[in-house]
């Protein structure tokens, strides 16, 4: 899923002339400056044995949700981004423990792309987006 997927319809419609900015525009080029640190923290994750499938949280509130990596008022961006893995989405009962293996088997390669979970506040999803 492509973050442009996420966008609400009417907010993609090529028709309408008076198109509201997306936060998940925002989110697009923060991922993007963050793609270097995003991919350095997943390689640790998966080399430690800590996960097999690290999940990336980006949100725009306080969030209590994996560890804190990338804040938004520091690095004076839009977006924050914690460290999480499946198996504490899994614990909190983000994901249904039978659930888990549809998630594996739909979780994309992580040398090749960063999982990551938006929180917006009309709900939440995930994302499979390319490193560069």
């Amino acid at each position: 899923m492509e973050i442009k997927d996420l966008l609400n319809p009417e907010e993609n419609n090529e028709g309408n002339k008076k198109e509201k900015e997306s936060p998940l525009k925002s989110l697009e080029l923060d991922l993007k400056f963050y793609n270097e640190s995003i991919k350095e923290i997943a390689v640790e994750i998966v080399a430690e044995g800590i996960s097999q499938h690290p999940i990336f949280v980006a949100h725009q509130h306080e969030l209590s949700l994996g560890e804190p990596i990338l804040d938004k008022d520091e690095l004076n961006t839009s977006w924050s981004v914690h460290a999480s893995t499946l198996e504490e989405f899994v614990e909190k009962g983000i994901i249904q423990p039978d659930k888990k293996d549809r998630f594996i088997k739909q979780y994309k390669d992580s040398n090749a792309f960063m999982c990551v979970f938006v929180i917006v506040p009309e709900g939440a999803n995930f994302v499979f987006f390319p490193y560069q």
